[in-house]
């Protein structure tokens, strides 16, 4: 058919290519299946029905369709949708999700590459055909869009034109998957509102659909995801579509089984409301002031000329009062009338929006704990009743600790406060809503403090609701104690089926785990004020919450100022220290840690700076090889001054070093001048505890002192060695009250051992780190609970055995990550100072297992400055 038959039809106001561009804008595939329901929400409908028809023909194997029992849409008003950004739901007081006119274009083209629209609304009958296979085959670069029209009872076409009528027919019928009108009658008789078929359907490097329908036949999955480590609504439609809306008012079926809607904040555990008001949210209200401007502006400009015309009209005609003239004159004037009551309206509204834009917005925030899964926590955002964002973490949950973790925030904001973008997949402006994510968190934390769930114990929280494992993401107990424990706690809330009011049923020990029906209506309900249709519904009473910010104290400010003062003190001293290297590039040649305890330079030293030193530790000291016992105690070439003891293990051949770095002591320091005892017969072997720790002066280029691990200050070694309590989640007590945290510091003697734990949230007063003592009654380890759902307080009082043994974690241990770090440490020292002639190959170094490392005899083998024993 030539491209001059199609001169006659419908177009979009867009090019070809355009199309695909729009479809771009989805990377959320369910964001695009949500478009098409949100149309059907926007034009009042109860119910929407998503399901699939097998078309072998067809790629992907089948039809995706959408039928809803909405108002649906006139010829005229069918016309809009293929007018990209036409929308007659924009207003700033609409609370319909619709207002850019492009949701069903990128909806559907996102899915698959064709659709056809069936709609009845009054008298008629429409069909709206958008395919891009047509276009390509066809060679077009205009967007054509055939758009037949009947009656609704005789099933003639509505047209003046029957030529046009038999093109956009014929194109329909070779193009889509209904080849004869007959075929096309049958889908207008299953609707009431609107139909929407996408075929073509795109697919996945492997040639399969990305929409799985097969896994789940009363499910949509997202083909390729994986079920675990996954949020359901991310790979479940069913899941996504039954918390799309913060409150539901349409039943939605997929594959014909109706999805279970939830109000999120009847899901939760303790809910509660803060009320959030604030004046930052300005950037839309903005925009509705200068858009009213405008308006405003163009509205005077007409009244005026009106005016204007009427002064002219009566100068003009005088005394004539004849009919003629008094009807010219009437009419002018009532236009001019029109058109300033007009303009008045206009100015009010700007001064009204003007007024509100000053006026604080205001936010009601709600936050519950979910007891059902408490791995599926986080905020969700939602605009005008749609979901934007969903498990978005804020304030203290972004730390990772268990504070905070299982609480669900929920917030409805509306258009005026915060603009979505065009896929309702995020905001417009990011720097508002991380403000308002910012105000959320703390709320959250408020929220959590109200509960006193940190306080009675985070751990015998979750314990009480059946979570018995270790893994935070794993699921609660299914026994039915704990089953019976989480319903009666959570109420269960549902929708009748006719009315589509919720009602909440009152708790039943037999109904824990009973299947309701999808067509449950109000009579089933077992509360006889709730039991009818026409029984008003009733609203969750909320408690309400209020924000209280401390004021910090005097000795906070204190504190925070030496804080402060101290890590600019640290940053100076770390600057200082590294003014003995020249240059940046040879901080990056360094492959050790740098101690940042300086030692201090000889007596001989004028400039007494701070020199970076590099510490080792070796799992033991093996006694002196005997070809260096007698070996020199300096190098060749250096003064009596110079020299350092013997336990330095000084080569023959030190390496040549600049002078800058060369600078010589004094006398040796005090802590090498003792000699190391030889290992004799009565002398013991070097205990754990008495690690060697060698200490390399890099400015020197040897080793400068051999010290026990007792004076080791050198904390990555030490962390190697004496703290592998670090890390352990525990939880504390402070002033009455229990708080979790992190080990982040040991520190033991032989009395006792002491812990710095580092919270992961308190009270603004109190302080953020604490030193507790080991084992006493202050402290306890965040164990997973017993087979008997006992919290490690509470197996104290209840069993009557003896404990089980506790390891000690006080004592040094040689756990595979301490012997691995210890190997790379090692060999990284081997490779970076490696002499030339040194006994093996380079690269062997690389190969070289722990075992061999530990049983190499480094000391006395290589001929550099530095050698390990």
């Amino acid at each position: 058919m030539a491209y001059s038959s199609y001169s006659n039809l419908s177009r979009a106001q867009l090019t070809f290519e355009y199309l695909h561009t729009n479809s771009t804008t989805h990377e959320f595939l369910f964001g695009a299946l949500a478009e098409l329901v949100d149309n059907s929400r926007d034009a009042n409908a109860t119910r929407i029905d998503i399901y699939t028809e097998k078309k072998t023909e067809l790629r992907g194997g089948y039809m995706l369709c959408f039928l809803d029992d909405g108002t649906g849409m006139d010829p005229s008003e069918t016309t809009h949708v293929i007018q990209f950004g036409k929308s007659n739901k924009r207003s700033p007081e609409s609370t319909q999700i619709g207002q850019y006119g492009n949701g069903l274009k990128s909806g559907s083209m996102r899915i698959g590459k064709d659709f056809i629209l069936f709609t009845k609304k009054n008298d008629t009958l429409t069909c709206l055909f958008l395919s891009r296979t047509f276009h390509e085959e066809e060679g077009l670069d205009e967007v054509i869009v055939p758009l037949p029209s009947w009656d609704i009872k005789t099933k003639e076409p509505l047209t003046s034109d029957p030529e046009k009528y038999a093109i956009e027919t014929e194109l329909i019928f070779k193009y889509s998957p209904f080849k004869n009108e007959k075929q096309l009658m049958e889908q207008f008789n299953k609707i009431e509102g609107t139909l929407v078929i996408i075929y073509n359907l795109k697919l996945m490097d492997n040639g399969e659909p990305e929409l799985d329908v097969e896994t789940d036949h009363q499910d949509i999955l997202m083909a390729g995801t994986p079920a675990e480590g996954v949020k359901p609504e991310r790979r479940s439609f069913r899941a996504y579509a039954a918390v799309l809306y913060i409150d539901p008012r349409m039943r939605i079926f997929i594959q014909g089984h109706k999805v279970r809607t939830k109000r999120l904040s009847c899901c939760l555990y303790k809910p509660r409301c803060y009320k959030y008001s604030s004046t930052r949210f300005k950037t839309r209200a903005e925009q509705e002031v200068k858009k009213a401007d405008h308006l405003a502006k163009i509205a005077e400009e007409k009244a005026r000329e009106a005016e204007s015309k009427r002064m002219a009209l009566e100068a003009r005609l005088g005394e004539d009062l004849s009919k003629d003239s008094r009807a010219i004159l009437r009419k002018v004037q009532d236009a001019a009338m029109m058109l300033r009551r007009d303009a008045d309206m206009k100015k009010r509204i700007l001064e009204a929006k003007q007024k509100a834009l000053k006026e604080p917005k205001e936010l009601n925030f709600i936050f519950g704990v979910n007891i059902e899964q408490r791995d599926l926590d986080g905020m969700f955002v939602y605009n005008c009743s749609r979901l934007i964002k969903m498990y978005e973490k804020t304030g203290p949950q972004l730390e990772g600790g268990m504070a905070c973790g299982g609480v669900v925030g929920v917030v409805d904001v509306p258009y005026l406060v915060l603009e979505p973008t065009h896929n309702k997949q995020d905001f417009a402006d990011a720097k508002e809503y991380r403000h308002l994510l910012k105000s959320m968190g703390e709320h959250l934390a408020q929220y959590w403090k109200d509960t006193n769930i940190a306080q009675k114990g985070i751990v015998k929280f979750w314990d009480e609701f059946g979570y018995l494992s270790a893994s935070w993401s794993a699921p609660p107990s299914s026994e039915l104690r704990y089953k019976r424990r989480r319903a009666m706690e959570i109420p269960l809330t549902i929708q009748c089926d006719k009315c589509l009011k919720w009602r909440t049923l009152p708790f039943q020990m037999d109904a824990v785990d009973k299947r309701y029906p999808d067509s449950w209506v109000c009579l089933m309900n077992p509360d006889s004020t709730q039991d009818r249709c026409d029984a008003p519904e009733q609203k969750q009473n909320l408690p309400s919450g209020v924000l209280k910010k401390d004021k910090p104290t005097a000795e906070d400010k204190q504190k925070e100022l030496a804080e402060k003062i101290k890590q600019q003190q640290e940053k100076l001293e770390a600057l200082q220290k590294t003014n003995t290297i020249k240059s940046a590039a040879d901080v990056r040649k360094l492959p050790l840690e740098v101690s940042m305890k300086p030692t201090e330079s000889s007596s001989q030293v004028k400039t007494n700076k701070k020199l970076p030193v590099l510490s080792v530790a070796r799992p033991r000291s093996p006694p002196l090889p005997a070809h260096l016992k007698n070996a020199p105690s300096a190098p060749p070439g250096r003064s009596a001054s110079q020299r350092p003891t013997r336990t330095s293990a000084i080569p023959p051949t030190p390496p040549k070093v600049e002078p800058s770095r060369s600078r010589a002591a004094a006398k040796p320091p005090p802590s090498a001048a003792k000699p190391v005892p030889k290992a004799t017969a009565k002398t013991p072997p070097p205990s754990r505890s008495s690690r060697v720790c060698y200490r390399f002066d890099l400015t020197k280029g040897f080793i400068v002192k051999v010290f026990h691990m007792a004076s080791c200050t050198n904390p990555t070694i030490k962390q190697l060695f004496s703290s592998p309590d670090k890390g352990l989640l525990v939880e504390v007590r402070v002033n009455k009250e229990w708080y979790t945290g992190k080990v982040i510091a040991v520190e033991a003697n032989k009395q006792s051992v002491r812990w710095k734990v580092k919270f992961d949230y308190v009270p603004r007063s109190t302080p953020k780190d604490r030193w507790v003592f080991k084992g006493s009654d202050e402290v306890r380890l965040m164990r997973p609970p017993s087979p008997i759902s006992q919290t490690p307080d509470t197996q104290q009082e209840t069993e009557k055995g003896p404990a089980p043994m506790e390891p000690d974690t006080t004592q040094p241990g040689t756990s595979r990550e301490v012997t691995d770090s210890l190997v790379t440490m090692l060999r990284t020292m081997l490779r970076y100072f490696f002499p030339p002639a040194f006994r093996i190959p380079k690269d062997d170094v690389n190969s070289m297992t722990a075992e061999e490392l530990v049983a190499f005899p480094l000391l006395g083998s290589c001929a550099c400055c530095i050698s390990l024993a």
